[in-house]
């Protein structure tokens, strides 16, 4: 998996995936931040000043974003924290 956070491309297996604009921010902030990122970070992440996002809408748009991502990456949930990319183990 390659993230291109410039041009704003996600490649799988030489494949680009097509994001929308919010998960897009979801897996930016993800990467960017590399650690935990809070679920109310995300929420300011994907909001914009004519539509708020609310909290299950971020579970929402993880949930679609770890279904475009597979077994590329994992997006780990941890109760009370918030939420980690992480590199898929080899098998």
């Amino acid at each position: 998996m390659s993230v291109d956070l410039v041009g704003k491309r996600l490649c799988i297996d030489d494949a680009e995936v097509e994001l929308t604009a919010r998960e897009w921010s979801v897996l930016e902030c993800l990467a960017r931040m590399g650690l935990i990122v809070s679920k109310e970070r995300l929420q300011q992440a994907v909001s914009s000043p004519d539509h708020d996002v609310t909290p299950n809408a971020v579970e929402v748009h993880v949930s679609r974003l770890r279904a475009k991502l597979g077994t590329a990456a994992i997006v780990r949930s941890l109760r009370g924290l918030g939420y980690r990319l992480e590199e898929a183990k080899s098998a």
